[in-house]
């Protein structure tokens, strides 16, 4: 790990400022996934600010009843908080079925959004990766990529965004809310934060550079059965092959509506609106699958991965009828 100075800050205001003074810094919240990295060598900044002293850490109603998570709430306090539980349990499996509990204690909301991709080649120091070093080349394409994307990637990156956190936000519509360095705020919907990789794989998300996430919004709850399945290769503490969010509704025992967020697929939390609709007259997983993931480009290694996510969702309708009400 290369030589580093730190600073602690008391609040978001401090924090961009600290940022300002000294651009190129990183926020250190959890820490989970950027300590790791630095003592690969993989990231390097000059300057920490830590902001785990800054508040954000509290879960509050909206005055239109959805619920504001700060992004210093930790995963493990998010996941056992009330009004997730029942109003967005999608979100709460989600979270428990992320890393460990040890992690999920440390790990803040905001940063789990940004947590980098877990290619192996990304991890290597002696391979070339786009994504780590721009212009260097990309050894995953042409090899081993039984874990990597088999849509939304380019010539550039094949690349997998390692959340499940963000993708049950993905189907739950949520937003988030940032402040910058030079004191503006915005909100942004979810589906514009990360980024694909097209020619930029190094651009992970449409952050500006020390944009300090502040907090996640989470519309009025919207009902349905909520269900979250992850596919991997060990029972805990593994990344998804495949995952799969769903908030299903139902008349009887038909499906009426439904809302699909994949994970384990591509380098964003993936979601086609368009491919939902398909569900309104004829109810079909094969249809919705084959317009979700329509121009996937699988490799030999992980090919694998359409019809589990295909047979992943028919299971968690399946599981969400009989357990509906």
């Amino acid at each position: 790990m290369k030589a580093f100075t730190y600073e602690r800050v008391t609040t978001p205001a401090d924090a961009v400022e600290a940022f300002r003074k000294a651009p190129g810094s990183r926020y250190l919240a959890g820490g989970t996934n950027l300590i790791d990295l630095m003592k690969l060598g993989i990231e390097s900044p000059a300057h920490l600010i830590d902001v785990n002293h800054i508040g954000l850490d509290s879960v509050e109603k909206t005055a239109d009843g959805g619920l504001r998570i700060g992004a210093m709430a930790r995963n493990s306090d998010v996941a056992i908080d009330d009004r997730v539980r029942s109003d967005y349990p999608v979100l709460a499996r989600a979270l428990l079925s992320g890393a460990s509990g040890q992690l999920r204690n440390k790990a803040s909301v905001g940063g789990n959004l940004l947590q980098r991709t877990r290619c192996l080649y990304f991890y290597s120091g002696n391979l070339p990766c786009n994504r780590r070093n721009p212009g260097s080349g990309c050894a995953a394409i042409g090899g081993f990529s039984r874990s990597l994307a088999v849509i939304g990637g380019s010539d550039s990156c094949i690349a997998t965004h390692p959340s499940d956190m963000a993708v049950a936000l993905r189907v739950l519509d949520a937003k988030v809310e940032t402040v910058r360095p030079d004191g503006d705020a915005r909100s942004m919907p979810l589906a514009d934060l990360h980024a694909l990789p097209g020619e930029t794989p190094h651009i992970e998300t449409a952050l500006s550079p020390g944009e300090l996430i502040m907090a996640i919004v989470l519309p009025p709850p919207i009902g349905g059965v909520q269900r979250y399945l992850k596919l991997r290769d060990r029972a805990s503490y593994a990344f998804a092959n495949v995952s799969v969010a769903v908030i299903a509704h139902f008349e009887d025992c038909d499906l009426s509506a439904v809302r699909v967020a994949f994970g384990g697929l591509a380098p964003k939390p993936w979601r086609v609106e368009a491919a939902e609709e398909v569900t309104s007259a004829a109810v079909s997983i094969e249809r919705l699958t084959e317009v979700a993931l329509h121009g996937a480009t699988p490799t030999r290694d992980n090919e694998y991965k359409l019809p589990l996510a295909r047979r992943a969702l028919s299971a968690l309708i399946d599981d969400a009828r009989a357990g509906k009400g």
